[in-house]
């Protein structure tokens, strides 16, 4: 199980110091004078080209980019995390940290995008072609950093030329959002014509496929703008997304495809498909290798922000903290799936069809102890066990991978020790593993069966109160526990990939194939209502989320396949990969009424400001014009 060694795009330590000094929006100071000499030469041009791709290692992976992209929404809420993403109210606002994280990032990105694309025509050395091709990584990149910003706090700040070239903007003007997107498209449009097909060994660079599927991206979220001719942008992101699904050998690219014993969305998080994952088309890449990355080898918590309580509730039966490599540091517990993702987008019966939802969450926890763990008549009673399971025994399942040629490249001396590695069995016939210690299904069980069961077992019954909120000590006696169990979100654990169990060393995803079949049903029902188009492409994606022998129960029929399927489809699809705030804003979903209704637990929304976020005060403190922007209402 040797992994393939792929070169990655890499930073300089020089260059990601220069980027700690200079993170606000109006500065880049490297500590050459000569601009002029540096980026006309390839060498330097083509280090600005990877400047260019550092803010993907701040916002995927990190806990800021999953606070301002996927919170907030009606799949997750948290008591602790992101509060001012996660319940809006008075935690929003201009001070908070990660507002600015996302701001400054992304305004950097744009900053070195926008010095690429201005030294581009006196790069010395270069066909017109392989300038071009070059410099549409940065048009690409600056499209995407604007589309996240447009999108997060409206029509702000419209760069397109560099601070080294204007000088300190002390006068900012706002622009529309139209005029963002035309920015936006125009920059996309210049990408696809330009890019190369492949970057070959270079993995991480964008190509064609990369910017094909952005472009289809931008398009259909334009058509929330509501614009007289929003239909034909629908048009066009269904052009652009048909493009690579009529082409996917020209694009080298593919679904996972499903056989009896597999689905394809089970392949799609497959530790060995990380690295060359055909159907992943625009990533952070990660260097596993040489840990060559802007942050090191701190990379891939996002399995640890969403991990339930192994710590203290789950440690009462077998469960310890630190050796879950599988599925984290287990003290973190911060994001939690709502009622609604856990029992109505995703079907709640034990062994449904569709595998997205056992791919998506880890729902059983096993015995990490190191030794047996036996069910006390103390623990017995604090959980209204029966008194039948007293003295049964939790077994133990932590053991030692043999890492050597099998785990991590090879690499035996990370040790990887955890639970789920040994004895792993069935002996007394239950249905059930010996060493399980906690079950967080999705799927309702009769109380009277859960009090014979010789582990805990919390359920959608037990973790939601009548209102669909989650359970506080004050509305269920077992309260306190409970609100800290349920299902972890699993995509980004693949054990292959596993460093610590803080970090996780695979690449992530940003756009995938996947979402392209999505935008493209999307874009045929927004331009001219064809459900038949739509339905075709759902059910492609639908089909290869189940085994071979049951995809024929996953085709729905096209009278089916509305507007809101395919926000529900999107959300079976892709929970947890940031893309929900911005479906939601899409979909003119982010309103009190409809959050009321599928998140009950976000009780302070408001319509008049809550679909924008606040601009940071770093930013309104630095200008001379703060009245111009004001702080989107916050």
């Amino acid at each position: 199980m040797k992994k393939n060694v792929n070169h990655i795009i890499v930073i300089s330590a020089t260059l990601f110091m220069m980027l700690l000094g200079s993170c606000s929006l109006d500065e880049f100071n490297p500590s050459t004078v000569d601009l002029e000499t540096a980026y006309t030469d390839p060498d330097g041009f083509e280090s600005l080209i990877n400047y260019c791709y550092d803010g993907l290692y701040y916002f995927y992976g990190k806990i800021d980019g999953i606070g301002i992209m996927e919170m907030g929404t009606d799949l997750w809420f948290s008591e602790s995390k992101e509060k001012g993403f996660s319940q809006y109210g008075s935690d929003m606002s201009t001070e908070m940290g990660t507002l600015r994280v996302f701001w400054q990032g992304f305004y950097a990105t744009v900053n070195y995008c926008n010095m690429a694309i201005h030294y581009a025509d006196k790069v010395e050395g270069y066909t017109a072609e392989e300038r071009d091709a070059k410099v549409a990584e940065a048009y690409f990149l600056r499209g995407w950093s604007n589309l996240n910003l447009v999108e997060q706090f409206g029509g702000v700040v419209l760069r397109t030329e560099p601070t080294t070239l204007t000088g300190p903007d002390n006068f900012p003007k706002r622009s529309s959002e139209v005029d963002f997107y035309d920015l936006i498209i125009s920059d996309l449009k210049f990408a696809c014509e330009h890019l190369p097909y492949d970057q070959g060994a270079e993995r991480g660079r964008v190509s064609k496929k990369a910017a094909y599927g952005m472009l289809a991206k931008a398009y259909l979220q334009r058509t929330r703008l509501g614009e007289s001719d929003a239909s034909d942008y629908a048009r066009l992101a269904l052009e652009a997304a048909e493009e690579l699904i009529n082409n996917q050998g020209e694009y080298d690219i593919a679904l996972n495809l499903s056989t009896d014993t597999q689905s394809g969305y089970s392949k799609l998080w497959d530790g060995e498909n990380n690295k060359t994952n055909k159907e992943f088309l625009f990533i952070e890449a990660v260097d596993h290798e040489t840990f060559l990355n802007p942050d090191g080898d701190n990379r891939g918590r996002t399995r640890q922000y969403y991990l339930m309580d192994l710590k203290t509730v789950g440690a009462e039966w077998g469960t310890t903290e630190k050796n879950c490599y599988w599925y984290s540091r287990a003290n973190d517990r911060g994001f939690k799936p709502t009622k609604y993702l856990l029992t109505e987008v995703f079907e709640p019966v034990r062994d449904p069809a569709d595998t997205r939802f056992e791919e998506t969450f880890f729902t059983q926890y096993f015995n990490s102890k190191w030794s047996d763990h036996v069910i006390t008549e103390a623990l017995a009673t604090k959980y209204g066990k029966d008194p039948s399971v007293i003295g049964d025994t939790i077994k133990n399942t932590a053991g030692t991978y043999n890492t050597t040629d099998e785990y991590y490249g090879g690499k035996s001396y990370y040790g990887i020790n955890g639970s789920g590695c040994v004895n792993m069995v069935d002996e007394d016939g239950d249905g059930y593993l010996d060493g399980l210690s906690v079950f967080t299904p999705n799927y309702t069980i009769p109380a009277g069966e859960k009090t014979m069961m010789p582990f805990l077992c919390v359920d959608p019954s037990d973790m939601f109160d009548a209102q669909g909120r989650w359970v506080t000590p004050l509305t269920e006696p077992r309260g306190t526990e409970y609100k800290d169990c349920y299902p972890s979100m699993r995509k980004f654990s693949s054990l292959y990939w596993i460093y610590t169990n803080q970090k996780w060393e695979g690449d992530v995803p940003i756009l995938r194939l996947g979402e392209v079949y999505l935008i493209a049903a999307e874009a045929a029902l927004r331009y001219n209502g064809d459900q038949g188009k739509a339905a075709g492409y759902v059910n492609t994606i639908r089909q290869r989320a189940a085994v071979t022998g049951r995809a024929a129960g996953m085709t729905v029929d096209p009278s089916e396949v509305t507007l809101d399927f395919i926000l529900e489809e999107r959300a079976r699809e892709l929970a947890g990969e940031q893309v929900r705030w911005t479906d939601l804003k899409r979909f003119g979903k982010l309103s009190s009424a409809y959050l009321s209704e599928k998140n009950p637990d976000i009780i302070a929304f408001d319509d008049n400001k809550n679909s924008l976020r606040p601009i940071p005060q770093s930013f309104l403190d630095a200008i001379a014009n703060p009245e111009e922007f004001g702080t989107n209402g916050y």
